[in-house]
């Protein structure tokens, strides 16, 4: 998974993406309104643009069609984003977690009568962002919310989620699209051959809002990068400590994704020797080379090892970046007994 781009800023567009018609029915067909759904799902699915999309029908006054008219008062104030009625809940800064006082300002803001005399509506996101106390601060709220008030809470990362809170929503996972459906869809956005998309979605783990953030970072270049360096690591011809230097700059959320997928691609060929399980060309070979090489037990080790450390490093772990790579670094050169 693709975790390592920028999702949002403060506002994003609200307009729905192609393949939301389905999620989009789901939400605003509904004859009755819960007080909280939780959306989720992988990073770059479009869930953010879906919870704008969702808030602005639930805040407008003339509805039409499923669809908020856009001309009414709650309209204009949301597309100006001064909407009174409409709060965010999310962390200070990007990376950190939402913090109690956060959450006990927002219960104290939900309690007062709405100023539209409508619907109030919070978007928490990233919900896995929350800690244990300012998750727990927001328990009462979610399961007795003060007036009309709806929650809209988006979530990455679902498993990081306290049970309680999923319990207090109705639950819409929003998936990525098909390859088809996403290769078309960036073909429209840009003038890239279906070559060049289905390179960017693989190196997005089929994200197409992830894999056009790509397109304004030059990660191609920095995957021949990494690639080259893997090869020359099991040649013997860079150590790990000068690959972990050499790569200092490169986020380690991007590098914790594609050896993840490495190792699971190893363990899946070893397995079955099928050659249309080694992913993207440029390290195809050195998979399958790897693969019938590396002892099991110490391959399955490996793989326990890169998960575990992942999740720290998207959970912004207090990790010194420098061992971590080379810790990374020093198991993958073992998986190729010497």
């Amino acid at each position: 998974m693709c975790t390592w781009l920028k999702l949002w800023t403060v506002r994003v567009s609200n307009n729905l993406y192609p393949w939301q018609a389905g999620l989009w029915q789901s939400l605003a067909g509904r004859s009755q309104q819960a007080h909280a759904y939780l959306l989720h799902g992988p990073a770059g699915s479009g869930k953010r643009a879906l919870a704008e999309h969702f808030a602005q029908f639930l805040l407008c006054k003339a509805p039409q069609s499923e669809q908020a008219c856009g001309q009414c008062s709650a309209c204009k104030l949301y597309a100006a984003d001064t909407h009174p009625d409409l709060a965010r809940l999310e962390p200070e800064e990007e990376g950190k977690g939402i913090l109690i006082a956060s959450v006990r300002a927002l219960v104290a803001k939900i309690l007062q009568t709405s100023q539209q005399g409508g619907r109030k509506v919070v978007i928490v996101e990233p919900a896995e962002a929350m800690t244990t106390g300012s998750a727990n601060a927001l328990l009462k709220s979610l399961e007795e919310p003060a007036g009309s008030t709806i929650f809209l809470l988006i979530s990455h990362q679902f498993s990081f989620l306290l049970p309680t809170i999923k319990s207090r929503c109705v639950l819409q996972v929003c998936p990525l699209p098909s390859e088809a459906e996403s290769v078309q869809w960036l073909q429209q956005q840009s003038e890239l051959s279906e070559e060049q998309c289905r390179t960017l979605l693989a190196l997005a783990s089929g994200s197409p809002l992830n894999a056009q953030k790509l397109l304004h970072v030059d990660v191609l270049a920095i995957r021949e990068q990494v690639v080259t360096g893997v090869k020359q690591l099991f040649k013997q011809q860079s150590s790990p400590s000068d690959l972990a230097l050499a790569w200092a700059k490169i986020p380690p959320e991007l590098l914790f994704d594609w050896f993840c997928q490495w190792a699971q691609l190893i363990l899946r060929y070893k397995i079955s020797e099928d050659e249309s399980q080694l992913g993207l060309p440029d390290m195809g070979v050195v998979l399958k080379h790897v693969a019938p090489r590396a002892p099991l037990a110490l391959l399955l080790e490996t793989q326990d090892w890169l998960l575990e450390h992942r999740q720290k490093v998207l959970r912004r772990a207090p990790l010194r970046a420098d061992l971590l790579l080379e810790g990374l670094l020093v198991r993958w050169q073992a998986l190729l007994p010497r």
